[in-house]
């Protein structure tokens, strides 16, 4: 039994679009989407590092 809704993220070596591929191969639909920074310590001080993007898929009705 599948998950009626799962979040996605967008791995460091694909794109937003085939992130979203992805998803519909699945069998998914995008329905919300959230991003955060990511900081890592240089020196002691947080420095950005990327921004990590994630979208919420619901389960398509077939």
């Amino acid at each position: 039994m599948s998950k009626k809704q799962v979040w996605y993220e967008v791995q460091e070596d694909e794109t937003i679009e085939q992130c979203l591929e992805r998803m519909e191969r699945d069998g998914y639909s995008v329905c919300g989407r959230k991003e955060e920074p990511v900081f890592h310590l240089v020196d002691g001080q947080p420095t950005y590092l990327r921004q990590k993007i994630q979208f919420k898929g619901m389960l398509r009705k077939e």
